[in-house]
């Protein structure tokens, strides 16, 4: 034991071992429009527990479009939180108990202005697994038409029709910084896209 004028040593600090608590007891901490945030409990290691912070998010989808010539329709969109307009590719929060590939359609039509006859299903990963619950759902959307754009108000996007080589080159060189756009642009192109 330490005296009184000395710092205190480890074995003197007394610990708490966490008591056994569900993993998944939760304790709200914002409900937001676009998702919640949630203190959770998760076990350690060592038995006891830990909190963390988690997002929580009801999931997106992001939409590949592509012309009959091969071309890929792309947005340029003006994010708030970064400040900075980025290419990408369309895509949008589901509403609660919607079908992925409902909420594709409606996103393609918002921000693109085009309407698909074809929305098929490309893959599906976690955008932020660390921190967030949100599952991306990908699509290809084939069979365009042009309708207009229905934008939300709050929404700053100009639609940019670019071909397959020059939206490749623009992921290699940094160009286009948006993750889930280059994770589905490199995806389709590694495993989809034809020859």
């Amino acid at each position: 034991m330490s005296t009184p004028d000395e710092p205190p040593r480890a074995s003197d600090v007394e610990t708490e071992t966490a008591p056994e608590t569900d993993a998944r007891a939760t304790e709200p901490v914002f409900e937001g429009v676009k998702f919640d945030v949630e203190r959770r409990r998760v076990p350690t290691r060592d038995g006891g527990s830990a909190v963390r912070e988690l997002v929580v998010h009801p999931g997106a989808v992001v939409v590949l479009p592509l012309l009959e010539d091969g071309r890929i329709v792309m947005i340029r969109n003006h994010r708030f939180a970064v400040d900075e307009t980025l290419w990408e590719l369309c895509a949008g929060t589901l509403e609660p108990g919607e079908d992925p590939a409902r909420t594709a359609a409606r996103e393609l039509v918002e921000e693109t202005g085009y309407e698909a006859a074809h929305i098929a299903p490309l893959t599906m990963f976690y955008t932020t697994p660390g921190i967030c619950t949100e599952r991306m759902y990908a699509f290809v959307a084939t069979g365009l038409e042009e309708v207009g754009q229905q934008l939300e108000a709050t929404e700053q996007i100009e639609v940019e029709v670019v071909s397959r080589d020059d939206v490749m080159a623009m992921a290699a060189s940094g160009e286009i910084r948006d993750g889930k756009t280059l994770a589905t642009l490199l995806f389709w192109g590694a495993f989809r896209a034809p020859e």
